[in-house]
């Protein structure tokens, strides 16, 4: 006959801290790649590199879709329908307005690196008034180009022009969004846990930006020269 034996036993504790899920125990993360995040709970370890790449793809599919309408572009121009059109002044002014604009934008994401805050803010602001001048000067080139009997469906280059700058300036818009959405977030006070991340929103806004620019110029040559 077998007999049960119940009774207490105490186990002997060996020192080791028991912690509860999602927090680490010695370097401060565990498995699941989780921080101690004290009153508030939990936060996720921020990788400014994660923003970057996220980027970087977005801007290579925006690439290839202007690369892939410049090549159509380029393709039509030979055909017997082809008419030349005079480039609108405004075009120019918005040629210059985006190049300064990168200038400045370039400069915020240098003084917020610095921890000027006021400069970063300024430049933020004067970003902002730039782009938003480069859409309303393309809106005058459209009209030029109307004045011109110049319409989108009129022939293949007209169309091309109004292509050209009205997909530039809604992905311009995008780059807006966000300049506006940092310039109302300029004054909000940082820790170590938000001032890198709006450090790397900086940049990668500002990574756009140089892109969205750099697109305007190859149109814009394209547009002046091939046209």
């Amino acid at each position: 006959m077998a007999t049960t034996v119940t009774g207490t036993r105490t186990k002997e504790r060996t020192g080791i801290k028991r912690h509860g899920p999602g927090f680490p125990g010695s370097n401060g993360k565990n498995g699941n790649g989780w921080r101690k995040g004290g009153d508030d709970g939990a936060e996720p370890d921020f990788s400014p590199e994660k923003y970057r790449i996220t980027m970087w793809v977005l801007l290579a599919a925006i690439v290839m879709m202007f690369v892939a309408l410049s090549s159509a572009f380029i393709v039509v121009s030979g055909t017997d329908q082809w008419r030349p059109i005079r480039m609108p002044k405004m075009f120019f002014l918005s040629t210059a307005i985006i190049l300064l604009s990168s200038a400045t934008i370039q400069t915020a994401a240098r003084s917020l690196n610095q921890e000027a805050k006021r400069r970063y803010a300024r430049w933020l602001v004067v970003t902002l008034l730039l782009g938003l001048g480069f859409l309303v000067s393309q809106l005058l080139g459209w009209r030029e180009l109307v004045a011109q009997g110049v319409y989108f469906s009129g022939h293949p280059h007209s169309t091309f022009f109004f292509l050209f700058t009205g997909v530039h300036g809604v992905h311009l818009l995008g780059g807006i969004f966000a300049l506006s959405y940092l310039v109302a977030r300029r004054q909000q006070k940082t820790d170590q846990r938000r001032g890198p991340k709006r450090k790397a929103l900086v940049d990668v806004v500002s990574l756009y930006w140089h892109v969205m620019d750099g697109l305007w110029i190859w149109l814009f040559l394209l547009l002046l020269v091939w046209g």
